[in-house]
């Protein structure tokens, strides 16, 4: 009987930003916009030889009744600038960042990752998401949105031309020969002509082929076409699948669709997010994790939440009362502009909760914080990395991105910790072995592929008739 070698943990830090995890109201948070912020987070991660930084994207703040969201007052900088400004105060951490498929254009997000690529030396990753809502698109030129089907079909688009883009700069283009009078290798840089539904690229790219090949792909996406798009494109899949049982399934399923693409197993890493709360014993951490959902799910908090469901204006209603007799109006699904997590069926949604709740003796505060909690670990330091590393050998994870509930310290537990833990049992590294994300993440280089086929197959058309 052969014993499969210890997996190594992969660990990401994400920095909180637009989303129901921070708690900006805490005496002991920081601000979510200055740049000692993020500083402080990429600096402790990669003391503690991280694999990456990671910033989600929020592209316009929600509105609940008219109003800017309570959870979204805390504002997001634009990604690519802050990670760039990382760049220059890290000299190993990854940097990841979440740019939209279907508001951006591939040329400007393949100039920008290549560039952010070559700055950093070869520490560029980008987190591909299909934005998907009207609220969200009334801020770009296209308007509107996508409807979902066309959604995948755009981002396989762009990410396609964003490769054809990447690929058409050779590894050795660059000679730089004072003496001969050549920059340039003859031939080493070829235009690009790329003509879809979706995009139309035509010229030679202004960016070298970074010391990655091509930046890290993240994706997100959790649908059947999500997971196929991320099957077939993806290095790493940012998954919400944190508890164990969860998580193997997805592990399973994803991994299991690689070979439809040509691909193997160790060429995919599922990364979810995750929290962790740590404690001297167990039910310190235990009543640490309840103070801070309980900072999350304020009262206010709790009653937007439920209105998001009801569509009804509940202020009258007391959080930490039971929940309203009244039915959803099934009519005014608009109360909350922006993204919303839940079911289509708002009278199905309610009827559950409330039998959650008499079950349970739950008030709506309760009800809330039952319903928005996911899987996370809580314990002692030993625990939490037992437990860490108890996903990864057994397949229900390759690792784990790590979403604090303060900014910017609430990881510094963590990574003090819980990582010098999985370091003494082998499965973390005690020091960074390689210079790039690819290094890190034990990703292979991408081989420089001919894309010359599949520009010559294209057709050229008018903008006109490709919706711009």
């Amino acid at each position: 009987m052969t014993t499969r070698p210890r997996k190594q943990v992969r660990l990401g830090v994400h920095f909180p930003g637009v989303n129901s995890t921070t708690v900006w109201s805490d005496p002991t948070a920081g601000s979510q916009v200055d740049f000692s912020s993020f500083e402080h987070l990429a600096t402790r991660a990669e003391a503690a030889h991280l694999d990456f930084f990671f910033l989600a994207e929020g592209l316009r703040l929600r509105e609940h009744k008219g109003r800017i969201h309570d959870l979204d007052v805390v504002g997001r900088p634009d990604t690519l600038p802050v990670l760039a400004a990382l760049a220059a105060v890290t000299d190993r951490l990854g940097l990841a960042g979440t740019i939209s498929t279907t508001f951006n254009e591939p040329w400007e997000v393949a100039r920008q990752f290549a560039t952010l690529d070559v700055l950093s030396r070869g520490r560029a990753a980008w987190n591909l998401v299909t934005s998907p809502d009207a609220f969200t698109g009334a801020n770009f030129r296209r308007g509107g949105y996508l409807p979902y089907p066309l959604r995948y079909e755009r981002a396989r688009e762009v990410v396609d031309a964003a490769r054809a883009l990447w690929d058409s700069w050779d590894d050795d283009a660059v000679l730089a020969e004072p003496a001969a009078g050549r920059f340039l290798r003859d031939g080493a840089v070829r235009p690009v002509a790329h003509h879809g539904p979706h995009a139309d690229v035509v010229g030679t790219f202004p960016a070298p082929r970074g010391p990655q090949g091509h930046p890290v792909l993240f994706q997100a996406g959790d649908s059947a076409d999500g997971r196929d798009f991320a099957a077939a494109t993806a290095d790493v899949v940012f998954s919400m699948h944190s508890t164990f049982d969860a998580g193997q399934a997805f592990y399973t399923d994803v991994k299991s669709r690689l070979a439809a693409h040509g691909r193997t197993p160790d060429e995919l890493l599922i990364l979810p997010a995750v929290t962790a709360v740590i404690g001297d014993t167990e039910a310190e951490a235990h009543e640490r994790a309840r103070h801070v959902r309980r900072q999350q799910v304020s009262g206010p908090t709790a009653i937007a939440f439920l209105e998001q469901v009801w569509g009804r204006d509940l202020e009258a209603y007391d959080p930490d009362g039971p929940l309203p007799d009244v039915d959803p109006d099934v009519e005014n699904a608009s109360i909350t502009r922006g993204r919303v997590r839940h079911a289509k069926d708002p009278l199905a949604v309610a009827r559950q909760w409330r039998e959650q709740a008499e079950a349970n003796r739950w008030s709506i505060r309760d009800l809330v914080i039952h319903a928005t909690t996911r899987g996370g670990f809580v314990g002692t330091a030993q625990q939490v990395a037992d437990d860490i590393d108890r996903h990864v050998q057994q397949d229900a994870s390759d690792g784990f991105i790590l979403v604090p509930h303060l900014t910017p310290h609430g990881l510094d537990d963590v990574l003090d910790r819980v990582v010098p833990l999985l370091v003494e049992r082998g499965s973390f590294r005690a020091g960074y072995t390689g210079e790039t994300l690819r290094d890190h993440l034990g990703l292979p280089r991408p081989a420089r592929r001919d894309h010359a086929a599949h520009a010559a197959a294209s057709t050229p058309r008018p903008l006109a008739a490709v919706g711009r």
